[in-house]
Parts: C-alpha cells; structure tokens; sequence
C-alpha cells in the first residue's frame, strides 16, 4: 500500500504564509464593510436617494430634539388621591 503524504522535498514551497494579525484584522473589517454596503444597497434602484433621505431624517430629529426642553413636560405624572 502506498501513502498519501506529499514528497518532503517540496513541503516548504507549500506552505502558506499567515498574514500578521493587524493585516488580517484590516482585510476582515474591509470585506465586513463591503458586504455591509451591498447589503443595505440590494434592491435600491438609487442608494443616492436614500442616503439623502437618511440625512434629512437625522435633521429633522435632531432639530425637533433640540426644541424639545430638556426638565420638563412629557414625563409621567403621579396622581395622589
């Protein structure tokens, strides 16, 4: 019966180098970053729009948030009887 491991002469041509850890770390980030990005844009015929959309939306909660004060009214009130 013949064995099934590779001839040791060429094994250090076959062994693949690890990457350094921050460069794995980097690479991880950029692809979870490209799949976040196709993600949010699969069925938008214009991402553009969206975007723009999104922006108007924090604009418009973030000046009703500022008008709002911030001690008084809205809270729930006890009612002692």
């Amino acid at each position: 019966m013949g064995l099934c491991l590779p001839c040791l002469g060429g094994a250090a041509e076959d062994v693949v180098e690890t990457p350094d850890p921050e460069l794995r770390r980097r690479q991880l980030a950029d692809a979870a970053e490209k799949r976040q990005m196709e993600a949010s844009a699969r069925g938008v015929k214009n991402p553009q729009s969206v975007e723009q959309k999104k922006k108007r939306m924090e604009e418009i909660d973030k000046t009703t948030s500022d008008s709002i004060p911030a001690g008084g009214g809205g809270g729930l009130r006890w009612q002692v009887g």
